[in-house]
């Protein structure tokens, strides 16, 4: 028999890109990007709406340009209904 080998998480899986209950589609839609975005609550929607780029670290901050603390993400997040 063979060995069974376990992969370890990934480091996204410590902080996986969040569901958001209705993603705000018109960051989005105006091909938004963390160099396009002016605040840290368009760089969360960007985030939650699917852009997962926005946090390439996985380190929970998307677009650390406008975006400079997880707290500051995590307010956002509940303010939006972003889980």
């Amino acid at each position: 028999m063979g060995a069974l080998l376990l992969a370890a998480p990934s480091p996204a899986a410590a902080f996986p890109r969040p569901k958001v209950a209705s993603p705000d589609a018109t960051v989005l839609a105006r091909g938004a990007t963390c160099k396009t975005v002016d605040s840290c609550r368009e760089a969360v929607e960007l985030w939650c709406g699917g852009y997962s780029r926005a946090d390439g670290d996985h380190d929970g901050i998307p677009c650390e340009n406008v975006c400079h603390s997880r707290e500051q993400v995590q307010e956002i997040q509940s303010e939006i209904g972003c889980e």
